[in-house]
């Protein structure tokens, strides 16, 4: 039977080095958005957020005063 040498991992730096190496060669390939884009994104977002927030508190202040009418 032939005895199995367990292969040796590189050392914890080694790793980490090639890791922040590989990470740095992928974001270089990402399209970024203009800035003109994240702004219309945002806004959008912002948007739609604040309109959530206004139909959960209206919900809520409705629920609030039908609860104080039965009690």
């Amino acid at each position: 039977m032939a005895v199995q040498q367990k292969a040796k991992k590189p050392n914890l730096f080694s790793r980490l080095g090639s890791f922040f190496v590989k990470s740095w060669s992928e974001l270089k390939k990402v399209s970024w958005p203009s800035f003109k884009t994240v702004l219309k994104n945002t806004g959008t977002v912002l948007l739609v957020v604040l309109f959530f927030a206004v139909i959960i508190g209206g919900v809520d202040y409705l629920l609030v005063w039908l609860l104080s009418l039965i009690s």
